[in-house]
């Protein structure tokens, strides 16, 4: 029997402060924050704030969460995870191949929540017919049983200040694993929040 703390599985990536700065686990949230509660993930309501869903077509699953907040964009995804091994080396090689297949560029840096990819992304011609490059931070956390994805646009890949307001908008995500038995790298389900004022 092999051993799953063994040099095999690969080692969780977080930052060292995550269970006191974020992304949480939801038994590590402040249960008095006014959440939106979105299935697998709540998000913390803050000005200026917009929350997007982004369903899929055939299925009508909710498939990721995004986020408009200082002049940048967020999509966020959370994933089952083994309790032992973590997912963001491995996500982190894929994206990179998928980004380099479709053209572009992409550079790996230690970013504020850890190791990051910084992407130039070829973008499809608009009805001008010009194609342009699109700039993309990819980001994540390997937590308690979950994995948190996150792929940032628009000020916050160049703009120090936008930056730090995205950065702090990705920690204060509370990630919902459940109890149920899910296989590693299925998405937590999301769902449409409850109307305001219900349970």
């Amino acid at each position: 029997m092999t051993d799953p703390t063994s040099d095999d599985a690969p080692s969780k990536v977080a930052p060292q402060d995550r269970a006191e700065a974020g992304p949480f686990d939801e038994a590590e949230a402040n249960p008095v924050r006014p959440y939106i509660d979105l299935g697998g993930i709540k998000i913390l309501p803050r000005e200026g704030l917009n929350l997007r869903l982004e369903v899929e077509e055939q299925t009508k699953r909710i498939v990721a969460v995004g986020l408009d907040y200082a002049g940048s964009t967020l999509q966020v995804q959370p994933f089952a995870a083994p309790r032992s091994a973590g997912l963001w080396e491995e996500t982190r090689e894929q994206i990179r191949q998928q980004i380099r297949q479709q053209g572009g560029r992409v550079e790996e840096r230690d970013g504020p929540l850890g190791p990051e990819l910084l992407a130039e992304v070829p973008v499809v011609a608009g009805a001008d017919g010009a194609a342009g490059k699109r700039l993309a931070r990819f980001v994540g956390v390997d937590g308690p049983r979950w994995f948190l994805r996150g792929v940032i646009g628009g000020a916050a890949t160049s703009d120090v200040e936008a930056a730090a307001a995205v950065e702090d908008l990705f920690r204060s995500i509370v990630v919902v694993r459940g109890g149920s038995p899910m296989p590693p790298r299925d998405l937590i389900p999301l769902r449409m929040p409850a109307t305001p004022g219900t349970a």
